[in-house]
This record gives structure tokens, C-alpha cells and sequence, in this order.
């Protein structure tokens, strides 16, 4: 070690002993090892050499008084600190061209994106079979565009919270390209149907226009070739389904610069969710086509018409029935007949069931007009099929149920119509009863067309009688042809608006099908037209409202419905509250005392906790699968009336809060509010619906 060394050091402790041999230059003994002795030396401590200056280190720091925190950040070089800001600088620049740069790819693409969904959109509406197709291909090419523009940003998907929004673009790419795949294989399995189907191109008739027979029997003929392609759709829309499952609406803020954000992202996922559904439960029904259009077979069905005015559990009041033969897709006339006559042949006398004993004291037996008693349609139908087998009428395939909102959509779209020895007909709203005008001639012919007068002093005979006073439901079948005459002869611009008012009919349960044969009654079950209560693992709620002499109220009664749930481990705690308006004035016809036999079906296990609005105690009962409350209450009116049942379910989430609101048949979108958690959702229930938490 060099003589120097101690004087480079840069720091030196204080009061050390250093040997004195070393430190020549502080002792005169140097000549002797054997005589070095230690001497103690004070070194100045503040001193900083030109080494530590250039190792970085300036000054030290300034002495404290004894027993106080002494803290200072040491000082650095204006080079040092240049050097790492730049480094900050040029890391922060790199990130900013690893996001940025895609970022603005993104952005370009979605741009490209909109453009060709409004394209499509424009061309669907021109109903031209061939931009459609072409628009088609540029939105799948820029739906390509947009999945690649996501990929150089594919390192945050493990980043919580980017990663999230990352993957949900992905997924809503990746969804909509196998959605667009599905609809080019839909409408290549349509266009032989295109002219019919209202499109601007396809196979047209020699005359440049097809007659309703022709389209019929061209139906007929080529339906069977169309399934093996809806294979083919259902398995791209199940890629669809699967990705835009994937999405987390939760994720996104309610509202956005006061435009909602959650919500179109939430009905988008549950329309991709329906779409599916439509294509996968339709194809059992379509493949049952050749059955139903009878052409393998003539086909007897029984057709009854449900007057949902007078709201009954399948969807109304069933006031009349014709006998509808069916061969190769062609209806015969038909003739309807009063429910009434029916039930005059009937000879049998079955009991009246619990709910019309207690609620329609005066009905001691069961007829076929409230056979429909129970809110399965199958159920209902079970009963009412083995009764009518008794009236030794014509032997059916099946049964048919339709309300009057059938007749009222299809008026909309065809205009107004003329039925022979019954008048004109139409949507119109009549102001005698503030309600459409076929309604209201339907209502006035059924229930006021005049007394049957008798003269006592000449034996009793008849001495005016109503032309219809026989058979007062006569109108429906005459009504019916009319209306499929009319409806077959529409032009093909009317055939997409024709086309959605029977499809919203079905959807919307206001025609239901019951038949014998099991394959064909469990294709209808699985398309949901059936009218089945259906099993569901999970929360549940059917609210089903039976008008028991209570006029024709239903054509005004308002129904509201709030439904709150608080989620736990063990169930859930549920208030259910069912508001009924009745806005208008009393006319002792249509308009009168609402008398409500209400049931509530919620999941088997629920109890009731407490109620109020019921004019009797609420009963807790069990059937169909179900735990119902059961209840009744009469509304006047120009009045409101409101129900309210707290009850706790067993529903437990384990893979996250479900639950299944069935529609009753016959009603026409009551507003719903939902609120689970906290977090709420309004709709009009025009259909079922499945609702995720």
C-alpha cells in the first residue's frame, strides 16, 4: 500500500489510529519498526478530495444538533441527471409510439368499419339482394381490417384493465366476422326465395309476378333444401354467440358525454344471444314444414280464437273455433262457430276446478271456454283436447291459438279490408272505443247485436231474432279468409312488413301450437310455441292474470311491474310490485269492474315474507315446477290498485345471478323495471327474457 494512500482517501473517520510509520509526515519515528507505536490522530472530516469530486460527490451535508432526524438527498451533476431525463424521455417516447401508432390504426379502421355498416344498412333497405351481398363482403373485409389492427397492441391483454378492453375488441371483431360468414350463407340459402321474400332479385314467375298460389307451392316444393344450410348458419352464429359472450358490459361507464354506453352494449350481446337462438331452435320447426303444410298427408287442425280483451292464463277468453283443413300449403275456408255451441255438446259434467268455484261462484262445471285455465298452454290444451274428443267433432292433428293481435298487425300493413255480409274492416282507431276498428266490430257483433224476442200470446214463437243471434262468432272465419286472401295477394313490397307481423306473432305468444304427434309437438317447444312454463336454473318470475267476468277491461288495463333483488349466498330477497291503471271511463260494455284472479310464479322452495293489495289472504301453492302466490283484487275504472309480495328464493349464484321473466300470452309489452344489486334495467316485456347479473 502506497504511502499516499491515506491521502487519497476520500473519507477519513474521526479519531482513528493510524500507524505512525505510514503517516511519516505526521511523526519524526520512522526508522524502527520494532518502535512504532500507535498514535491517535485527528483527520478534519470535511474535508472532500478531488476524487469522490469526480466520483459524483460534492459536499457533505450540513451537522444536526444531536438527536435529530438528519436526512439530505445527495446532490448530482447536471450531466447525471441530463443523462437519466433523457433516458426517462426516450422510454416514455417509446411507449408512446407502441400505443399511439395502433391507436391511431384502430381508430382509422373503425372509421372504415361504420362507414360499411351504414352502407349495409342502406343497402337492406333498398331490399337489393345483390348490394346487400356486396356490402356484405366490404364489411367482412373491414371487420379483417379492424382484428388486425388490434394485434400490434396485443401485449396489454395480461395488463389488468387494458387488457380487458383489448380482449373485448377482439372478441366483438372476431364475433361479427363469424356473424357476417353466417348471413352470406343465409342469404345464399334465401335467394332462391328472394322474390317472395320481397328482395330485388331470385327466381321470378314468366309473367314477371308471382300469384299467391305460386308462392306457396314453390314454398312447398324447396323448403326441405334449405336445412342443411341453416347447419351451416347455426354454426357460425355459435362462433358469434361464444365471442360477443365474452364482452363485459360492466366494464364500460353507464353514460358517456350523456349518451348511454352500457346499455346498446348490453342489447347488442343479447341480440347476438337471439339471433343464435332463432337460427338453432328454428331449424326442428322448419324441418316439421312438410308435416304442417300437409304435404305428406292432409292435416286437420282445430283453430280456437283467444279474445285477449278478456285476458284468461293462456291468453284470453276462448270465444270461437273453426276446423282449418291443410293440403300441399293450401287452406280451405274456414267457418268459425261460437265456443258456446261446442260446449252445448258436451254432455258430460266436470266440476269446476278450485279458481273458478271460488272466483266464478256461478259456474259450477268445467266448460271447454275455461278449460284454458291453467298457464301451460299444454297443459291447458292436455285437458281441453280429451274434452273435445267428447263432442264427437272432427277428429284434429293439432290445435291452433290466436288472439286478436294478429288481425290488428296484419290490417296495418295490408290497409283496410272488406269482409262479404260483414263490412269493412281495419287498424283504425274507432273513437267510440278509443281502440282499433276491427276490435271494436269484432266486440259489437259478438255481444250487441240485439235481443231474441218472443210472443208469449202466439206460443212462444220468435218474432225478431238477430240474423247472427245462432252462431254470434260467425265473423272470425270469414274474417280470417279475408285476411290471408288479402295478405297472399300483397305485393312483394309488403311481404318483409307481412313477414314481421306473423314472425312478432309468434315471438310475442299471440299464436301458440299444441299437436299430438311428440316430434312435432317438441319442435314447436323448442322454437318457445308452445306456451310452455318453462324449467329454469335459476331466478324466475311469470305474473299471470285471469279476467273473471270482468268485461273487456283488458283492452285498457295498464300493467307496471318493479322487481328489486338482493343477491346473497344462501338466495335472494326479492319485492315484486304489480301497479294496474284502468284510465278510462266506465260504459257498461267494453268497459267495467276488472275482477283479477292474479298468481305469481316464482322458483320452487320461495317463501313469502309479506304482501298487501290483495283483497284476499295470499295463498302459497305449488305447480308446474313452481311456488305461486296466488291472489285476487278488483280494479273500477279510472282506477289503480297495487300489489306488493317480498319473498326469499333459494336461487344461489354461483356462476353468476340469472333470471328467466316468461310473458304471459295475450298481453302486449306491460313495462318492466329490474333492479338487481343496484344496478337496474327497464324494458316492455313483449317476449320472454333472460336477464344476467
Amino acid at each position: 500500500m502506497g504511502d499516499d494512500f491515506w491521502k487519497r482517501c476520500c473519507l477519513v473517520p474521526t479519531n482513528v489510529i493510524v500507524p505512525t510509520k505510514v503517516m511519516k509526515d505526521l511523526t519524526p519515528k520512522e526508522n524502527n519498526l520494532n518502535q512504532i507505536v500507535p498514535t491517535k490522530v485527528v483527520v478534519p472530516t470535511n474535508v472532500v478530495t478531488p476524487e469522490a469530486r469526480d466520483a459524483g460527490f460534492q459536499a457533505f451535508p450540513e451537522q444536526k444538533p444531536p438527536g435529530r432526524f438528519n436526512f439530505s438527498f445527495p446532490k448530482i451533476r447536471g450531466k447525471k441527471l441530463g443523462f437519466a431525463g433523457g433516458g426517462v424521455l426516450v422510454v416514455l417516447a417509446i411507449l408512446a409510439l407502441a400505443i399511439g401508432v395502433p391507436l391511431f390504426a384502430i381508430v382509422n379502421s373503425a372509421k372504415n368499419l361504420q362507414a360499411s355498416g351504414l352502407e349495409l344498412k342502406a343497402a337492406a333497405d333498398s331490399q337489393d339482394l345483390d348490394k346487400i351481398n356486396v356490402s356484405l363482403a366490404k364489411l367482412k373485409t373491414d371487420l379483417t381490417g379492424f382484428d388486425r389492427s388490434l394485434l400490434p397492441l396485443i401485449w396489454v391483454k395480461p395488463i389488468p384493465f387494458l387488457g380487458g378492453y383489448w380482449s373485448d375488441a377482439n372478441n366483438a371483431a372476431e364475433g361479427a366476422i363469424a356473424g357476417v360468414e353466417a348471413g352470406e350463407v343465409l342469404l345464399k340459402a334465401i335467394e332462391p326465395y328472394s322474390d317472395i321474400l320481397g328482395f330485388n332479385k331470385g327466381k321470378q314467375s314468366e309473367d314477371g309476378a308471382k300469384t299467391a298460389e305460386d308462392r306457396i307451392n314453390f314454398i312447398v316444393e324447396s323448403i326441405e333444401g334449405v336445412i342443411p344450410q341453416l347447419d351451416k348458419v347455426s354454426q357460425k352464429t355459435a362462433i358469434m354467440n361464444e365471442h360477443f359472450a365474452k364482452i363485459d358490459p360492466k366494464r364500460y361507464p353507464e353514460t358517456l358525454k350523456g349518451k348511454p354506453v352500457r346499455e346498446p352494449i348490453k342489447r347488442g350481446i343479447q341480440l347476438v344471444q337471439q339471433a343464435h337462438n332463432l337460427i338453432t331452435d328454428g331449424k326442428p320447426v322448419l324441418a316439421q314444414a312438410p308435416y304442417l303444410l300437409g304435404t305428406k298427408g292432409e292435416r286437420t287442425y282445430l283453430m280456437i280464437f283467444q279474445n285477449d280483451k278478456e285476458l284468461r292464463p293462456t291468453g284470453g277468453f276462448i270465444t270461437g273455433y273453426s276446423i282449418v283443413k291443410v293440403k300441399n300449403g293450401k287452406f280451405d275456408p274456414v267457418a268459425s262457430n261460437d265456443i258456446y255451441n261446442l260446449d252445448n255438446k258436451l254432455k258430460s259434467k266436470i266440476p269446476a276446478p278450485g279458481g273458478i268455484k271460488k272466483y266464478l261462484p256461478l259456474v259450477p262445471y268445467w266448460n271447454l271456454r275455461d278449460m284454458n285455465i291453467s298457464p301451460d298452454f299444454k297443459v291447458s290444451m292436455d285437458t281441453f283436447r280429451e274434452n273435445y274428443d267428447k263432442t264427437k267433432s272432427p277428429k284434429v292433428d293439432g290445435i291452433i291459438a290466436i288472439d286478436t293481435k294478429l288481425a290488428v298487425d296484419i290490417l296495418k300493413v295490408i290497409g283496410r279490408i272488406g269482409v262479404p255480409g260483414f263490412g269493412n274492416f281495419s287498424s283504425d282507431e274507432d273513437p267510440r272505443c278509443n281502440c282499433p276498428v276491427v276490435i271494436y266490430e269484432l266486440e259489437s257483433f259478438a255481444d250487441v247485436e240485439g235481443p231474441i224476442i218472443w210472443a208469449d200470446d202466439l206460443g212462444g214463437k220468435i218474432i225478431l231474432k238477430p240474423k247472427n243471434s245462432d252462431n254470434r262468432k260467425a265473423i272470425l272465419g270469414p274474417l280470417m279468409n279475408s285476411l290471408i286472401a288479402n295478405a297472399l295477394g300483397q305485393p312483394k313490397e309488403k311481404i318483409p312488413e307481412l313477414f314481421q307481423a306473423g314472425f312478432n306473432a309468434l315471438t310475442e305468444k299471440h299464436v301458440l301450437f299444441y299437436f299430438g304427434d311428440g316430434e312435432v309437438q317438441s319442435a314447436m317447444e323448442s322454437f318457445n310455441l308452445a306456451g310452455r312454463v318453462e324449467e329454469f336454473d335459476g331466478d324466475y318470475l311469470h305474473i299471470n292474470d285471469t279476467n273473471f267476468a270482468g268485461a273487456k277491461s283488458n283492452l285498457y288495463v295498464q300493467e307496471e311491474v318493479t322487481l328489486s333483488i338482493d343477491t346473497n349466498r344462501d338466495g335472494t330477497t326479492n319485492t315484486l310490485r304489480v301497479k294496474y291503471k284502468n284510465p278510462q271511463k266506465h260504459d257498461g260494455w267494453l268497459n267495467g269492474p276488472y275482477r283479477d284472479w292474479v298468481r305469481v310464479y316464482v322458483p320452487k322452495g320461495s317463501k313469502l315474507v309479506d304482501s298487501t293489495g290483495s283483497e284476499v289472504p295470499i295463498e302459497t301453492k305449488e305447480e308446474l315446477g313452481k311456488t305461486y302466490f296466488e291472489g285476487f283484487f278488483t280494479l273500477r275504472p279510472l282506477g289503480v290498485i297495487e300489489l306488493t309480495f317480498k319473498y326469499t328464493t333459494p336461487v344461489k349464484s354461483k356462476d353468476g345471478y340469472k333470471l328467466l321473466i316468461q310473458k304471459q300470452p295475450g298481453t302486449d309489452g306491460h313495462l318492466y323495471n329490474v333492479d338487481i344489486d343496484g344496478t337496474s334495467e327497464e324494458f316492455y316485456l313483449k317476449s320472454d327474457r333472460e336477464i344476467r347479473h
